[in-house]
């Protein structure tokens, strides 16, 4: 009898891979390849082998073992190598690597890519010149690091109407959020070490700013909703106001915040954004602690699925890498016209539904102020909200301390428009008995 090795050369040749960047992700993907090798040839029906890489230094010593790989300085060495049948596009930023993943589509070569924000900002482009030329370019692992959440809503939930995707996706600003709540750190504090610790960069604004967040989102609202990546239009809003007061008066009121991508479609658009919000702490995101991701989905079907997992690392990314590696490696000898379309829905029949602005916007509010000590201050707020058309759904106020004149007071609205709430928190701050800026955290009850 044949060994599994004899048998598999007889059936076809290797996919031969070519790597753009040899960092963390890098190394995982060489790494499960190659310890998994027999286990996805199995499953791939052909080997799948790295021959050339890219990367910064030849000479760098890596844990991974790289024998049989190719190093290179030159990344268009490895886009233009003949041998090469899938690129796979890990070194970030997105000039450079449009080019190359531009240039590799042009050749007919399939692409694997991690980077996220190269298809929020450039994906609509790239998947038009992929369907030109009949290749396929997968970015399972440029979301949710190893959770397979693309796949899950472009194909596993295909017969659903999608209502809302809802999630924590970025692990810097959920392990921060975390800290402070577990330990009652200041979001100061809780960012040193996480950059010490690695998990957010000596400029971490991607991260704290939702930056990182909305380019995974701009990529889940395509795939949900089947409209057209734009990133530009999503409401960017980062953590770095959420105070320890903050996270404590919601943990009074039963909620717990968190940093989220919320994307709805509601009749008159659709809603992407990303921002702090108050979750009920009786709900599963509530619950996700540290660098964890999580994504929620509504659809009308199966009603509500959750997607949980590590974000990023060498590992959990490189799982969702080789994941795209086989999904390629089965449609190569598929027919270009009946593959499963990049963004879910078929290219020629692509919504032209408008994203919301955030006035549009339908959420409710928790609201901190800081009134004067004195009779009839609470009226005048009250009058306004109504004014506006916000109801209110609680209330906390809080004593005084010895020799203070001021109040902290929190609110909790109901459901109303964005710019209903914003034109109101405008008047308040305009009355006299309101000694500072008004704190404002949307509140996502995550009902479906």
């Amino acid at each position: 009898m044949r060994s599994f090795d004899q048998q598999s050369e007889t059936i076809l040749k290797p996919v031969i891979i070519g790597l753009l960047g040899l960092g963390t992700v890098g190394q995982g993907v060489a790494s499960i390849l190659g310890r998994n090798a027999e286990e996805i040839t199995r499953r791939a029906g052909r080997k799948i082998e790295v021959r050339h890489a890219a990367v910064r230094d030849t000479g760098k010593s890596r844990s991974t073992d790289l024998s049989g790989i190719e190093l290179t300085t030159n990344s268009s060495d490895v886009v233009n190598q003949p041998d090469v049948d899938i690129v796979v596009e890990l070194m970030g930023g997105t000039d450079d690597a449009l080019k190359l993943v531009l240039t590799a589509i042009e050749q007919g070569k399939h692409v694997v890519t991690a980077n996220k924000a190269l298809i929020a900002m450039h994906g609509n482009e790239i998947f038009s010149a992929a369907q030109k030329h009949g290749v396929v370019v997968s970015f399972e692992p440029a979301v949710a690091g190893g959770i397979p959440i693309i796949k899950a809503i472009r194909e596993g939930l295909t017969a659903n109407r999608i209502n809302k995707v809802a999630g924590i996706i970025n692990g810097t600003g959920n392990f921060i959020l975390t800290e402070m709540r577990d330990k009652g750190r200041t979001f100061d504090d809780v960012l040193q070490e996480a950059q010490q610790l690695g998990y957010a960069e000596a400029d971490p604004t991607f991260d704290v700013e939702g930056i990182d967040a909305a380019h995974k989102l701009t990529i889940l609202a395509s795939i949900a909703f089947g409209i057209p990546l734009q990133f530009d239009r999503v409401y960017t809003e980062g953590i770095t106001r959420i105070s320890r007061q903050d996270v404590q008066y919601a943990e009074a009121l039963g909620y717990r915040i968190k940093h989220l991508g919320v994307t709805v479609e509601r009749e008159a658009g659709i809603e992407i954004r990303v921002h702090p919000a108050l979750v009920p702490e009786r709900k599963l995101l509530a619950n996700v602690n540290g660098v964890m991701n999580a994504v929620l989905v509504d659809s009308d079907a199966v009603g509500e699925t959750l997607y949980y997992g590590p974000g990023a690392g060498a590992e959990p990314t490189g799982s969702s890498v080789v994941a795209d590696l086989v999904d390629v490696v089965r449609t190569l000898t598929t027919d270009p016209e009946n593959r499963v379309p990049h963004l879910a829905f078929q290219p020629d029949l692509l919504s032209e539904k408008p994203v919301l602005p955030s006035g549009d916007f339908l959420t409710a509010s928790y609201l901190r102020l800081l009134a004067a000590d004195k009779a009839g201050v609470m009226a005048d707020v009250t009058r306004i909200l109504a004014e506006n058309e916000i109801s209110i759904e609680a209330m906390l106020q809080k004593e005084p301390a010895e020799g203070e004149q001021e109040v902290p007071v929190i609110l909790l609205t109901h459901l109303c428009l964005e710019s209903n709430t914003d034109k109101a928190i405008a008047e308040i701050e305009k009355l006299a008995s309101i000694k500072q800026k008004v704190m404002r955290i949307r509140v996502e009850s995550l009902d479906g």
